[in-house]
């Protein structure tokens, strides 16, 4: 399960409801919930935070808070 996949489920968030509100299909809502390879865009994370009422914001630092810089 991805980081997305993972906070869905913390929610208890219904993805046939989310793929109906924002207009993403049920299958790309899956790949993105469970392929660790798929790559969520932007315009699709804010487009689930307002299905979900949530803050785009704060979906993507608790997503994506832990990457780190490298090199200088």
């Amino acid at each position: 399960m991805t980081p997305l996949g993972e906070y869905l489920a913390r929610k208890s968030v219904n993805k046939s409801m989310v793929a109906r509100r924002t207009g993403l299909s049920k299958p790309r809502i899956s790949e993105l919930s469970l392929n660790p390879t798929a790559k969520l865009r932007a315009d699709e994370l804010v487009l689930i935070a307002k299905a979900i009422d949530a803050d785009p914001c704060e979906m993507l630092v608790k997503l994506y808070g832990h990457l780190e810089l490298t090199g200088d």
